[in-house]
């Protein structure tokens, strides 16, 4: 059997690998345009950064030896031609002709089997200066070289980056990290717009301010301007000029589908490849995974393109599964991305808020603040999750964290439990592991859980921080705070009509709260804010909701 794999950084090497162990007899070659395959692309941001010191050790194995293509071929008897390119593909005559971009020689390749691994291409945007030394994308190895080599030998100490999505905000941490002047600009009203709503994004934006990093939201770029030496040194704006001796574009990805077009394969309408369950194409002899193929979304059964290496390598095995007979079907995903920026830990699986509104559901959620351990432990720190879910049948939708604590850890049971299609109450129930290193006895994705199902059934009066400045702009509001008097003098409320009431007094100061407009109960994570509003319906004010996350999240 041939078999012919067309790109070869995350699905298409491992296909090949899962395949050969699967068929040793096969006769399987990856055709790669670049020069280097099996590529860990993801740590770019990291070696730009200096955390991983050692370029090569992007495409290492755990135990130091290069993933070059003599490691495949000595070692996994997979031929591997980099530098050619695939042109065409003759469905009829099972034939693919590529090109070796070195010398132009054309060549055909016959297959059994054809795996469509192209990967994305980066999105360039065209403004005006895009060519300029000192302009980049970051997309291939070669990009993040031409990067380090450009910021070390040039003394840059200014750096822009525009877009604020993933790889945007991983390379500001990574710039700031190297005490450069680091500027992000992006078009959007918020911070990682497809992946975290408005007001998770408050807490990255606030985090990116006390960096010192300077943040232009609904900034677009015109045009990059040059030096007398040709160099960028500046960028064009709706929000003015801003300097920049260095400029990252990061404006996104999109699926590579050129030869599949051109073949007459089926286009999704996701823009990728279109495949189904068994990611065979509309040609049941080519297979497609990775970046450039079509996905589900588990929640709302549309597709979706959401373009990851854990998805890739995923699919990888499962299209090896097919074409050596094991039939496997690759389930629906929910979009489980995260990040690590500017000391948080960030992350998202499911519907986002306003997504779950347009695919129909009656939405409820609730953003709820914590630690990761019992206060008393050294190495606590705070998590913020926000919960979405139906609110008729308590089904999670979707969740968002982030915190400089263990959120991914919560993030990953979430997206589990959801994946099976969770409610609120099976999470509430869960059996989680408590030790005071990993956990409080209550975990916060517990709380949370509880917390939106006391909303869901009307015994929580919460608001998020979004829609109490929405109401501040609005109508009066009274902000009760009551908090203690240490961490009111440390950080005090800035706002108008606070009146503050310490915890410990409420019951018998409750009737100094005005009953003529609504109130807003603050303390530092939410969870004494909670039990005062408890006690504030109690007594008959019914004008009183708690600010969910508390002070950290407003």
């Amino acid at each position: 059997m041939k078999v012919v794999i067309i790109g070869g950084t995350a699905a298409g090497p491992k296909t090949a690998a899962r395949l050969r162990r699967l068929m040793q007899n096969a006769e399987i070659t990856i055709v790669e345009q670049g020069d280097m395959i099996s590529f860990g692309a993801c740590g770019m941001p990291f070696y730009l950064g200096r955390l991983i010191p050692q370029f090569d050790s992007l495409y290492s194995t755990s135990y130091g030896v290069a993933r070059d293509s003599q490691f495949f071929q000595s070692r996994k008897d997979v031929r591997v031609m980099t530098g050619c390119r695939a042109v065409t593909i003759n469905r009829d005559q099972k034939r693919v002709q590529i090109v070796n971009q070195i010398n132009q020689e054309y060549s055909e390749l016959e297959y059994d089997y054809l795996v469509l691994t192209t990967g994305a291409e980066a999105v360039i945007p065209p403004i005006k200066g895009i060519d300029l030394p000192g302009v980049f994308k970051l997309h291939k190895p070669q990009d993040v070289q031409r990067i380090q080599e450009y910021l070390n030998a040039g003394g840059v100490k200014s750096v822009a980056i525009i877009g604020a999505g993933v790889i945007g905000m991983e390379v500001a941490d990574a710039l700031a990290a190297r005490r450069m002047k680091v500027t992000v600009c992006e078009a959007g009203q918020q911070v990682l717009p497809k992946l975290v709503d408005a007001d998770m994004a408050r807490l990255i934006e606030r985090q990116m301010k006390q960096r010192k990093i300077e943040l232009y939201l609904n900034c677009r770029a015109e045009a990059f301007n040059a030096g007398s030496d040709g160099k960028v040194t500046s960028i064009s704006t709706g929000s003015g000029e801003l300097d920049a001796e260095a400029v990252v574009v990061a404006a996104g990805v999109r699926p590579r589908v050129e030869l599949a077009r051109a073949a007459g394969l089926t286009i999704a309408d996701s823009g990728a490849i279109k495949v189904d369950a068994y990611l065979q194409t509309s040609d049941p002899c080519i297979f497609a995974a990775g970046d450039c193929a079509s996905q589900v979304n588990q929640i709302s059964g549309r597709e979706v393109y959401i373009p990851l290496a854990s998805t890739a390598n995923k699919q990888g095995r499962v299209v090896a599964n097919n074409i050596a007979g094991l039939k496997t079907e690759f389930s629906a995903v929910t979009g489980t991305t995260v990040l690590q920026s500017f000391d948080l830990n960030i992350g998202r699986t499911g519907l986002g808020e306003q997504e779950a509104i347009m695919q129909g559901y009656e939405v409820i959620s609730a953003i709820v603040a914590g630690h990761d351990a019992p206060h008393y432990y050294p190495l606590h720190a705070t998590v913020t999750i926000k919960l979405i879910a139906d609110r008729n049948s308590g089904k999670l939708l979707g969740t968002q964290v982030c915190g400089a604590g263990e959120a991914i850890k919560r993030l990953d049971v979430l997206g589990t439990a959801m994946k099976f299609g969770a409610c609120l109450k099976d999470i509430a129930n869960l059996d989680m592991g408590y030790a005071p290193p990993f956990a409080e006895a209550m975990d916060i994705a517990i709380h949370a859980a509880n917390t939106l199902e006391n909303k869901r059934a009307g015994l929580a009066h919460g608001l998020s921080p979004l829609a109490v400045e929405q109401m501040k702009k609005e109508i009066p509001l009274c902000f009760l705070d009551i908090r203690e008097a240490d961490e009111i003098q440390a950080k005090p409320l800035q706002e108008q009509n606070v009146l503050v009431i310490p915890a410990a007094e409420l019951r018998r100061r409750y009737n100094e709260i005005p009953e003529d407009m609504p109130v807003i109960v603050f303390c530092g994570l939410g969870i004494r804010s909670y039990d005062a509003t408890c006690f504030l319906h109690s007594v008959g004010l019914d004008n009183a909701a708690y600010l969910e996350g508390g002070l950290s999240g407003w």
